[in-house]
């Protein structure tokens, strides 16, 4: 059976979003989930980071040609991100491999005794 920290280890590895960082990701999923762009301060919270976090993060999307930044047609003075084809692609892969990693993480989860999954769980929160 496998442990927890071996689960951790064997899984989280496998997580390789196509050299995708977890935060370039969420951001990604979260432009991708929009039907207009978002402002970059919109973003912010809804990644539960501040801005100029987000800012930095839309500067490396940007140059990756995963994202684009759009004027604010209710501000001349904002600017949104928008996702653009190649940013969809990539996000879209990624999900599909967090969809793969989800998937085998249930199935040897199934194989670990619930009760000391509980206890180590508990052990930790």
């Amino acid at each position: 059976r496998p442990s927890l920290s071996r689960l951790y280890q064997t899984t989280t590895p496998r997580l390789d979003l196509s050299g995708m960082f977890l935060p370039k990701f969420a951001a990604l999923s979260t432009l991708a989930d929009t039907v207009e762009p978002l402002s970059l301060c919109d973003l912010a919270a809804k990644l539960s980071c501040v801005r100029s976090n987000v800012t930095q993060l839309v500067d490396r999307l940007e140059a990756e040609g995963l994202v684009r930044r759009v004027d604010d047609p209710k501000d001349r003075r904002g600017v949104r991100a928008e996702i653009t084809a190649l940013g969809q692609e990539r996000q879209a892969a990624g999900a599909e491999r967090v969809s793969k990693v989800h998937q085998e993480l249930e199935r040897q989860l199934g194989a670990i005794d619930a009760e000391k999954l509980e206890r180590a769980l508990s052990a930790i929160t």
